[in-house]
């Protein structure tokens, strides 16, 4: 096996243990044994677990930007592709709960080896580019009002509490509803 396939390998296996089973069974040692390799063969690739941990960060965000990508740059109103883009990225918080909590874990990732920045910022960047066409008239804070409720809607839906206080509510009908209302207020 190549550094790169190996390297490939110890990521893919530790998104694999992260997605199945949570953040609590991702170890080094864990990661080693499923990826059927001696348990001192990450250190080689990934001098810490934090990098480690970075490398599997940073491909989660990848496809977190692959599947926003289509509301982002779609054909439809600005509006509309902002509400399409929320709705997805609190699917994904649904979907994949640990993989969206170590994306934002930037007090454990910071400066552990995989630049997230270089993938966050740009996803940023297109949101507030896509708040400024949908007419909001300080696109900026209108991203990060977006931005901010739609990632607390996430967290919640993620660790199911909303479906706890109020079962049986409709998450993408909240979303637009936040959405729209943060579209509201800074026309």
């Amino acid at each position: 096996m190549t550094v790169s396939s190996l390297r490939e390998t110890l990521v893919a296996t530790g998104v694999e243990i992260l997605d199945a089973d949570g953040a609590t069974e991702l170890t080094l040692r864990e990661i080693a044994r499923r990826a059927g390799v001696s348990h001192g063969a990450p250190r080689r690739y990934f001098p810490t677990h934090n990098s480690l941990l970075a490398a599997i960060a940073s491909h989660g965000l990848r496809d977190l930007t692959e599947r926003l990508q289509p509301a982002l740059v779609g054909k439809q109103p600005a509006r509309s592709r902002l509400i399409s883009a929320a709705i997805e990225y609190v699917s994904f918080a649904q979907e994949r709960p640990a993989m969206f909590e170590l994306i934002f874990r930037h007090d454990l990732l910071e400066a552990a080896g995989s630049n997230l920045r270089e993938s966050s910022l740009p996803l940023f960047a297109a949101l507030q580019a896509l708040t400024e066409e949908a007419d909001a008239s300080d696109p900026t804070t209108s991203a990060v009002n977006i931005w901010t409720g739609t990632h607390g809607i996430a967290v919640l839906a993620a660790n199911r509490s909303l479906a706890l206080v109020a079962p049986g509510l409709d998450i993408a009908a909240l979303v637009t509803t936040s959405v729209t209302d943060h579209l509201l207020r800074t026309r």
